[in-house]
């Protein structure tokens, strides 16, 4: 086969473990009530099939990017994807409510590898810098794919079968796509081996980041101030700065805290951070109010979220072929206003009268914009550390994207709370009730609870949109890195085992 139809068939393969690994996120998440219901459980403890799904997942994101560019990106790939279709076949099986938690986080352990490991092999598969734009941009639209087919394909697998249908639905598609990585990836490994595997910093980070994010998850449900998150700030402050002395001092650290002295990464790093904040923050509001003041079912909130999928796939690989000819900083920051717009839209346009239309539409204009600056982001991070760093580098672009959403959601969901006892405070000193009936004082009140939530949640959109503003000015310091402007990777450092 030739090398360029090589390189094309690999960015298929690892596309087809990003889209099922994604996917599968998306599914259970529209499974979660009859899941709940056949496990006798209730709804705060199902939300842990979610839950130690985020935490696992983040936790070892880090963890499979440096073994991957120590011991070979193909043997994590295939190792994670194994593990993926083997721990999917007894979730698919799990007898009962432990059995489930337990192999959910084997799932998430598994999904995990994909992320850094895919970016590594493509980087170094793909030599030119400019065709490995155009790959990360085609890639990156593998996850709005997963998104528009996860309520496509879940609805009716939950409704004819059951919600054991979506695990097993892995099986075959992961065989696909194992003997595809089996076929065509070639093995690659860093010439910076690494003769001792980091296990304490691993260790330290995986507590660290378990408590950020179970904190981040539960604090609104908790209390902020509640003795559950007093013990997650200190197990956090203690194992992060664990975590740091270890890392500053060791040679083969999972985490290399000299990227953070290249401005590049860093100035890309912060953008992803600030605007996957304000863009999670503000998406993860849209089915709850969708099903809360529209009346609408899970399965047609999710089919808001089509043509935001739609506007990723078309702008993503555009995005991609601009890289090179266009000044990313210039590409990005008009790219992140224009998403700042779309959440902006929001805040205008929804109220309990609102039709699908006045969701679709901002969400569209908000995914067409981001489109065109994800394989920008990403193409930043990984030219701008050698090619021997790059599952480690992309690793830290997935945990800071994974963090940044966690804190979107969080403080999303605190403030939706928050405003809307305000609001109601507020409007209810403001206003005078002339009814003597309880029919008729109870229907006031209803309104003025119902003009209350809905103004919070305007508001969040507004403070939403707000962020990602500044995520855009943030843009214009983003230093563009001189590889992106030439034909080869200079900064090649991998060896390339062909088997």
């Amino acid at each position: 086969m030739k090398t360029t139809n090589l390189q094309w068939m690999v960015l298929a393969t690892v596309i087809v473990g990003t889209f099922l690994g994604r996917l599968d996120q998306t599914i259970v998440n529209l499974a979660l009530p009859k899941m709940i219901s056949d496990f006798g459980v209730t709804v705060s403890t199902g939300a842990w099939i979610a839950t130690a799904y985020i935490i696992a997942n983040a936790v070892f994101v880090p963890i499979w990017g440096k073994l991957g560019d120590t011991v070979g990106r193909k043997r994590v790939y295939i190792l994670g994807f194994v593990m993926f279709i083997i721990s999917s076949v007894f979730a698919g099986l799990a007898w009962n409510f432990g059995s489930m938690i337990f192999f959910r986080v084997i799932q998430a352990i598994a999904s995990s590898a994909d992320y850094p490991t895919a970016m590594a092999i493509i980087a170094v598969t793909f030599t030119d810098n400019k065709k490995r734009a155009q790959a990360l941009g085609i890639w990156s639209s593998a996850f709005a794919a997963s998104a528009v087919l996860g309520p496509l394909i879940g609805g009716p697998l939950i409704d004819l079968f059951n919600w054991r249908a979506i695990f097993l639905l892995n099986l075959p598609v992961g065989l696909i796509g194992l003997a595809m990585a089996l076929a065509f990836i070639n093995e690659s490994v860093s010439e910076k081996k690494s003769y001792r595997f980091d296990w304490w910093g691993a260790v330290t980070l995986g507590v660290g980041l378990a408590s950020l994010v179970l904190l981040l998850d539960k604090g609104n449900e908790w209390g902020w101030l509640s003795s559950n998150a007093l013990i997650s700030y200190f197990v956090i402050t203690i194992f992060s700065a664990l975590f740091y002395r270890i890392e500053r001092d060791h040679d083969d650290a999972i985490v290399d805290f000299k990227f953070f002295k290249n401005s590049t990464f860093v100035t890309a790093l912060t953008n992803n951070f600030i605007v996957f904040m304000g863009m999670m923050g503000s998406v993860f509001l849209i089915p709850i109010f969708a099903q809360t003041f529209l009346g609408m079912s899970a399965t047609k909130a999710g089919y808001l979220f089509i043509p935001m999928a739609v506007g990723f796939m078309l702008s993503a690989p555009i995005g991609g072929r601009l890289i090179g000819r266009v000044k990313p900083s210039i590409i990005i920051f008009f790219s992140t206003i224009g998403a700042a717009i779309g959440i902006f839209l929001f805040s205008v346009l929804l109220d309990p009268r609102s039709g699908p239309w006045d969701i679709m539409i901002p969400l569209s204009i908000m995914a067409f914009s981001l489109g065109f600056a994800m394989a920008q982001r990403t193409s930043l991070i990984t030219s701008s550390v050698p090619t021997a760093e790059v599952g480690v580098a992309s690793s830290i672009l997935a945990l800071a994207r994974n963090i940044a959403g966690a804190f979107g959601i969080a403080i999303s969901s605190t403030l939706v709370t928050t405003l809307s006892n305000n609001k109601l405070m507020a409007i209810a000193q403001n206003s005078t009730i002339h009814a003597t009936s309880a029919l008729s004082v109870g229907q006031a009140i209803g309104l003025m609870e119902l003009k209350a939530q809905v103004s919070a949640y305007a508001t969040v959109f507004e403070i939403s949109s707000m962020i990602v503003l500044v995520g855009a000015i943030a843009a214009l310091w983003i230093k563009s890195n001189p590889n992106l402007y030439t034909k080869k990777d200079d900064q090649a450092e991998s060896v390339i085992v062909l088997d």
